[in-house]
């Protein structure tokens, strides 16, 4: 089998995906597939030999564009949920709620956050990672409204009122708890 084509390197991704470098291979035995993953400081873009310089362009604008987008859609830590919160409290409650932590827990299967007011601690469960955003943003608002007002009394709700997706984050809520309690249907038994 002929040995592959040395890799091409270019240096200055476009979209600012974070890295230092591309760095295209091409492979003979590849017919039709590209993928791509981070190594290190570069990016590596696996394509066909045959492909035009045209379609590598192209090729590596989308496979760039991808794995910006799956690294988007990762679990943020407890510490960027701590300033998601923060920016939460400034831009829907004036920056009154000031939580002391907020951290992902995995003994929550029953709500999907909580809040203890005198010691300024949030906990949201680990249920909501991989939900859309207004989704949790919601669930820390309503938590975050809990350092402030700690029932669920009028004053809490108006207050809750300044999040403009609550509706809609509680009724996807209120879809997943009811899917969760739909009837699984038996397995299929293996012959």
């Amino acid at each position: 089998m002929p040995a592959d084509p040395k890799p091409s390197v270019t240096s200055g991704p476009p979209h600012g995906s974070g890295t230092s470098a591309v760095e295209v291979r091409r492979s003979s035995r590849r017919s039709r597939t590209v993928s791509a993953y981070r190594e290190g400081d570069r990016t590596v873009v696996l394509i066909p030999a045959r492909m035009s310089e045209a379609e590598e362009r192209r090729w590596v604008t989308v496979m760039l564009d991808k794995l910006a987008a799956q690294e988007s859609r990762k679990v943020p830590g407890d510490r960027e949920l701590t300033e998601r919160a923060e920016r939460l409290s400034e831009q829907y409650f004036g920056g009154r709620a000031r939580p002391a932590s907020v951290r992902w827990v995995t003994n929550q299967n029953s709500r999907w956050g909580s809040c203890t007011p005198a010691e300024g601690s949030i906990r949201l469960s680990h249920r909501l990672q991989g939900m859309p955003e207004y989704v949790v943003d919601y669930v820390l608002c309503h938590e975050l409204a809990h350092l402030l007002v700690p029932g669920h009394g009028p004053r809490f709700w108006r207050l809750l009122d300044a999040y403009p997706r609550t509706e809609r984050a509680r009724g996807y809520l209120e879809g997943v708890a009811a899917a969760a309690r739909l009837p699984r249907l038996p397995h299929a038994r293996e012959e």
